[in-house]
């Protein structure tokens, strides 16, 4: 997470905290160490932010802190509030901190409805498998080296170009371009036994691959 949006995050944690909060306390909601908030802190509290407390302590917002508002209509924040919940449906731990982090930032400014719910079952977030960094080597158009047990059992190794993550409601699969198959194959993270990100690009064909894969596949989805 980039130190600019983390600042904006723990501004918004503590907006919307009833109570003081300790670095330690604002430190496992973003996922990084105490240290790391103590700077930020100290780096925002440099320029102003109205933030109370110290170490050990904890800290408060001072009311007078305005963000620029978010305007939108009932509909449109219904659909938040489904979209928001129904992430937590992926198996996939980055986009569901994200969306905490989106709701955060909401919360002050538009009125989320209560009265919609999503259940939260769906496929278990893979173990061997950082999906936020495979979601980042397909922004990037980077080839994966994965080591891959396929549902007979058989292991293998694969470069693929990926090109999509789709979210079913029982699995997560991968699309990539196969280097060994010479064709499009669907990955399941939970059968990705090691991957390392490559530093060779595909960025040249990486638009071809995904709307060949779109023509040949996206209705099946």
């Amino acid at each position: 997470m980039a130190r600019s949006t983390r600042m904006l995050d723990i501004i918004q944690i503590l907006r919307n905290a009833s109570r003081p909060m300790t670095a330690q306390e604002v430190a496992d909601v973003l996922e990084v160490t105490k240290r790391t908030i103590y700077r930020d802190i100290a780096s925002l509290q440099s320029i102003r932010v109205p933030i109370e407390g110290e170490a050990g302590i904890g800290y408060i917002m001072r009311p007078g802190l305005d963000l620029p508002p978010i305007n939108f209509d009932t509909e449109e924040a219904e659909a938040i509030t489904v979209g928001l919940a129904m992430i937590a449906r992926t198996g996939d731990r980055g986009l569901k901190q994200a969306a905490a982090r989106v709701a955060r930032k909401l919360s002050d400014a538009t009125a989320l409805s209560e009265s919609l719910f999503s259940s939260t079952w769906g496929p278990e977030e893979p173990q061997t498998v950082d999906l936020s960094k495979i979601r980042s080597a397909i922004r990037s158009e980077v080839k994966i080296e994965i080591s891959y047990r396929d549902s007979d059992g058989q292991i293998s190794t694969r470069h693929i170009r990926p090109i999509a993550v789709i979210y079913h409601s029982e699995a997560i699969v991968v699309a990539a371009w196969c280097e060994l198959r010479n064709d499009f194959r669907h990955f399941r993270p939970d059968r990705i036994l090691d991957y390392t990100i490559l530093s060779d690009s595909f960025a040249l064909e990486a638009q071809l691959l995904r709307e060949n894969w779109k023509k040949d596949y996206a209705e099946q989805l």
